[in-house]
């Protein structure tokens, strides 16, 4: 399975969109501070995700999200 997410920083409350095979792992790489475009915005909690049987459908949600019309969807849905 692969899996799109969204953590929010404690920080400075802002959102990082994401896929992933292994979300477990990835999330314990983003708090431990091995992804360097979230280092600084530690400890990062995972407010949403969607489940995938292709890497490729992740990787488009996770596009979608990044876009205007994503955003939208996203704050209308109540999510972030």
């Amino acid at each position: 399975m692969y899996y799109t997410y969204i953590l929010k920083s404690a920080v400075d409350g802002r959102n990082y969109y994401g896929s992933t095979g292994d979300l477990e792992a990835r999330l314990n790489n983003h708090n431990s501070g091995k992804v360097r475009s979230t280092k600084n915005r530690r400890p990062l909690e995972l407010i949403y995700k969607e489940e995938f049987e292709k890497k490729t459908e992740a990787l488009k949600r996770e596009k979608y999200f990044k876009s205007k019309s994503g955003y939208y969807w996203l704050k209308k849905s109540k999510i972030i």
